[in-house]
């Protein structure tokens, strides 16, 4: 590899490389990264962040984890890829065991993607195909909730809010899918029946071209961290049953833990028809994700034309990506994670909870392993991240918000760094101009 001075790196990356939701023209600034290791980003001048985002919510045993590295070494030197068309092998084999094993009974059938927009694509292809063999092609729309975000390809940018989810600029050619109000009732407030009723209406007046609804569990990620009640999920689960739709629940941001549960439906009591999972699914470590489905789906979809579900990515079930999936799902079910997760829910909601006097600020929430500050203005994306970075901390506020998500691993004092950072954020923070990087 070419030898290159961090100043020549930056112009390159500058001139050349785009990066997530960023102009190339006047983009923000980037920090080149040397290393990391545990919860520590190391950067090229060599000063050292404390991670609070988990690499966009994957490294949740932060980085460079020696099971995880052994993994990736043992399985580069063995099989590194072959085409999962007409082929097989134990990585792939073992992950789905160990999936099957801690996933809901029900979800029995896997689709291996390359990561977790390509997920819901599955996911929604799936539905489609599976109303099409049930002699049903009029359904063919999906329902959602406001506030919701699903993914960057074209299938799932549709069920994304249409106002605040980054693609307003699409509209026009994505497919025009129906949206009931953002679930209003908190997660930790007393339930509200009428919370429901919106989307009770929806579904009774579109059932007859409605597919399937699509939901994040519990908590709404990039579209505003939003966490709402589980008791909404249940009343959804007996509708989508009552008119005979599919359910999808979308745990790309919120499985393997992060909201106190391994997968966050669980804390609603709720099986879906279909399951997405991605992100901390291989620890941070490789792109991977995962498509779940029960056996009526895939029966229904293989019994009817063209008699086989219609799609196959190229990396489909990749072995380095499955074996360190394998060995990350495993290194969390051994390690005391549910702990770890309860102790980092009480630390956040004490340290953040002076927060929510300042006049800046909508509102503070905790839930698991995340932690929200929500202003009531757009925050200085570019200001900030300076700031964070001065403050020795990796923080990337979107939006109105400031939030953590960090890695499991992470110690009381290390996380006591972050809080207060995104506290003293908070106390100087008056709002300021958006930027074009809008994903958190």
């Amino acid at each position: 590899m070419h030898d290159t001075t961090t100043a020549e790196l930056l112009a390159f990356d500058r001139r050349h490389l785009w990066h997530p939701y960023t102009s190339m023209r006047g983009p923000l600034p980037v920090f080149p990264v040397a290393s990391a290791s545990g919860v520590h980003i190391r950067l090229a001048d060599g000063r050292e962040l404390i991670d609070g985002m988990s690499s966009w919510w994957a490294a949740i045993h932060g980085y460079s984890h020696p099971v995880l590295v052994a993994a990736m070494c043992d399985q580069a030197g063995t099989l590194a890829h072959v085409m999962f068309g007409g082929l097989t092998h134990e990585p792939a084999v073992a992950l789905g065991r160990k999936l099957l094993a801690i996933t809901p009974g029900p979800l029995t059938r896997i689709f291996f993607c390359d990561s977790g927009s390509v997920s819901v694509e599955v996911a929604l292809k799936i539905a489609l195909q599976y109303q099409h063999a049930r002699g049903r092609p009029e359904r063919h729309r999906l329902l959602t909730v406001r506030g919701g975000y699903h993914g960057d390809t074209f299938h799932a940018m549709s069920v994304c809010d249409p106002v605040t989810g980054m693609h307003t600029i699409f509209a026009g050619s994505l497919p025009r899918q129906l949206f009931a109000p953002r679930p209003q009732c908190r997660f930790d407030a007393p339930w509200d029946p009428a919370d429901i009723t919106p989307m009770a209406d929806l579904l009774a007046r579109h059932a007859g071209e409605v597919a399937a609804v699509i939901l994040e569990p519990l908590v709404q990620g990039a579209g505003g961290m939003w966490f709402y009640h589980p008791r909404y999920l249940r009343e959804l689960r007996a509708l989508c049953d009552r008119h005979q739709v599919l359910l999808i629940l979308d745990e790309i941001a919120t499985g393997f833990g992060r909201t106190g549960s391994l997968f966050a439906c669980e804390q609603a009591a709720v099986v879906p028809d279909i399951l997405c999972l991605g992100k901390a699914l291989t620890g941070g470590c490789m792109t991977l994700a995962a498509t779940l489905a029960t056996d009526a789906v895939a029966d229904t979809i293989s019994a009817a034309e063209p008699g086989a579900f219609m799609h196959g990515p190229t990396f489909m079930a990749n072995p380095l990506a499955c074996r360190v999936a394998l060995a990350s799902v495993e290194l969390l079910l051994d390690s005391p994670w549910q702990e770890r997760i309860r102790a980092m829910q009480e630390q956040m909601q004490r340290e953040l909870a002076p927060a929510a006097g300042l006049a800046g600020v909508r509102d503070v929430r905790v839930l698991g392993g995340i932690g929200v500050i929500e202003m009531h203005e757009p925050v200085d994306m570019a200001r900030l991240q300076q700031f964070f970075v001065q403050r020795g901390v990796w923080i990337r506020p979107f939006g109105r918000l400031l939030y953590l998500m960090p890695p499991y691993i992470i110690r009381p004092d290390e996380l006591t760094r972050l809080t207060s950072a995104l506290v003293a954020a908070a106390e100087q923070t008056r709002g300021g101009e958006g930027s074009c990087d809008a994903k958190p």
